[in-house]
């Protein structure tokens, strides 16, 4: 089978391996699509502190079922889509239903090679039907799954001022499943293509261009109060030091980003605010199935998000331009 190899940081290679052989208790997936995203992009530049190469990258994918156990439920020809962080089931966090939590976590397309190939074998447990959904949603259920879990960890209510710093695909999923919920949601970013984005597609109600008026603007925006929830999604230690400043009196911060450095906040501020912290890591079961019904209901602009498109033939000469701010990429997908 092909399978789309990154050797190296900058060396992404379109290789001839074996196909997978299924385990017992494994679905084999041929793929047929697969989202591009974040993650996949500092594999390539060389920035993902978790893996080793070569890997064949993809975390985020639909395809068809090619065989299956005769006991999951799993017919050749079904559509599906993966859960890809593989969790063991039997550490404190899994007992207690956080298996996004797992100690021994093993990533698809990070930890194990992925979904840029034209086959994966999968345990059936991490497996979902998508009946009702094209291949492209299909495909763009895990990133939106996060920013669904992000909300969900931060409880937002409806009326409750939100702030989203950063709106790349996991941000403006913030920002979308925040709206659902009824928040009041405003946008901050430095890239004016995506605040566009968020505001005509999404339908955020305020979206605000970075600059040394950021501080004024969104104070002015909240009467002086600031916001309920802010939520970072900028993956950008800085952002995330001066986000502490947006939050409300009694509020949250919820990280979605991860950064390899410390972060660091002033303790008073901290505590006069009485500030809840909030990491949010990757997303669950329950999240995934909110996505897929927001999905059939007609709530997640899908075709607004789908962007940009290659085949897994052209992929390794399409990164590199899509890595580039000036693509305007919001959710690039590879056909296989």
């Amino acid at each position: 089978m092909r399978s789309l190899v990154c050797r190296e940081p900058g060396a992404l290679v379109l290789e001839e391996r074996p196909k997978p052989v299924r385990g017992a208790d494994e679905v084999l997936i041929r793929i047929r699509r697969v989202g591009i995203c974040g993650t996949d992009i500092h594999i390539f530049n060389g920035r993902q502190p978790y893996l080793s190469y070569p890997r064949v990258m993809g975390h985020e994918f639909a395809g068809e079922v090619e065989a299956a156990p005769g006991d999951s439920g799993f017919k050749p020809g079904d559509r599906v889509t993966v859960m890809p962080y593989l969790s063991c089931g039997h550490c404190s966090p899994c007992r207690a239903g956080k298996t996004n939590c797992c100690v021994n976590l093993e990533v698809l397309g990070v930890h194990r090679d992925g979904a840029l190939a034209d086959y994966v074998s999968v345990p059936a447990r991490f497996v979902m039907r998508v009946d009702g959904l094209t291949l492209d949603e299909a495909a763009m259920i895990e990133f939106l799954a996060i920013g669904a879990h992000a909300v969900g960890r931060a409880d937002v209510q409806a009326d409750e001022r939100v702030l989203v710093v950063g709106s790349g695909p996991i941000g403006l999923a913030a920002a979308l499943f925040a709206k659902l919920r009824g928040g009041q949601v405003t946008v901050l970013d430095g890239r004016s293509d995506r605040l566009d984005f968020a505001q005509r597609s999404i339908g955020v109600a305020h979206a605000v261009l970075l600059s040394d008026e950021t501080p004024a603007r969104l104070s002015e925006l909240t009467d002086g109060e600031y916001f309920d929830v802010v939520f970072d999604a900028t993956g950008n230690s800085k952002a995330m030091e001066a986000g502490f400043r947006y939050v409300a009196h009694g509020g949250k911060y919820a990280l979605i980003s991860v950064v390899t450095s410390d972060i660091t906040f002033s303790d008073p501020e901290f505590h006069k605010r009485e500030t809840t912290l909030l990491a949010c890591r990757n997303a669950t079961q329950g999240d995934f199935d909110t996505v897929m019904a927001a999905m059939r209901a007609g709530q997640v602009p899908t075709a607004a998000f789908a962007s940009h498109r290659t085949t897994l033939d052209e992929m390794s000469a399409t990164l590199e331009k899509w890595i580039e701010p000036e693509s305007h990429v919001i959710k690039a997908l590879v056909e296989v």
